[in-house]
């Protein structure tokens, strides 16, 4: 399959958001510089348009540390203390600090990182990719995830703690391994996107591993044409 119709045999109707470390920015036009929040380009990335996000452009300072690895708060300690105290987002600076600790930043290959519609052409610098989705399509994207794993491999779907931005690809602790994650929880952007959807993240091997499914699966069985039917009802 291609995306498309991945995407068709799931519902999705949605456009997928790919994210890419590249060196030149025009060969994505039409651009949109980004705002506050990067997911405020929801709207143009379902009408096609690319945000660019460089060192000097980058929103809000949070995607600016995890998208484009740079130090964007004054300190780590001002760093801390507003995810902490200010957002309450954990319990203690100490607990803070010990997961900034684990997780560190993604750091870029190149000067632009673009986020937007898939481009064969862009490929080589394709680092994830995103899918915009509800609850049932979620639960048919995790079965793909799942389908060709192993008990032994490492986990293929995961739900970590972390901005929106990072959980876009600064999370993943290996993008060269196929794992998916579950995004979109970050209650700082949910406001940027409808509220009934939830992102899925995939790594480009991921990716690969959901285009290989075939009607053999789980897409042409009685499980995902009762879930359709129950919902056309």
């Amino acid at each position: 399959m291609d995306i498309a119709a991945l995407c068709a045999s799931m519902g999705i109707a949605t456009v997928p958001v790919a994210l890419y470390d590249a060196p030149d920015a025009e060969a994505f036009a039409p651009l949109v510089e980004p705002k506050r929040c990067i997911f405020a380009a929801y709207d143009a990335w379902q009408s096609g348009q690319t945000l660019q996000i460089t060192a000097s452009k980058y929103g809000c300072p949070g995607c600016g540390y995890w998208v484009t690895g740079q130090d964007t708060f004054p300190s780590r300690e001002v760093f801390v203390n507003f995810l902490y105290k200010k957002e309450g987002l954990r319990k203690s600076a100490e607990l803070m600090n010990a997961w900034l600790d684990a997780n560190p930043p993604y750091q870029p290959q190149h000067q632009n990182i673009m986020i937007g519609p898939l481009r064969d052409e862009m490929k080589d610098f394709l680092k994830t990719v995103t899918f915009f989705v509800t609850p049932d399509q979620l639960s048919t994207l995790m079965l793909g995830a799942v389908y060709a794993s192993h008990p032994s491999d490492q986990e293929p779907v995961i739900a970590p703690f972390g901005s929106g931005c990072g959980q876009m690809i600064s999370l993943f602790k290996d993008l060269k391994r196929p794992q998916a994650i579950i995004g979109a929880t970050d209650i700082a952007m949910r406001g940027h996107i409808p509220p009934e959807l939830l992102a899925f993240t995939v790594t480009v091997p991921m990716l690969q591993r959901l285009l290989e499914l075939d009607q053999d699966s789980f897409l042409s069985k009685p499980f995902l044409k009762k879930l359709k039917q129950a919902r056309d009802e």
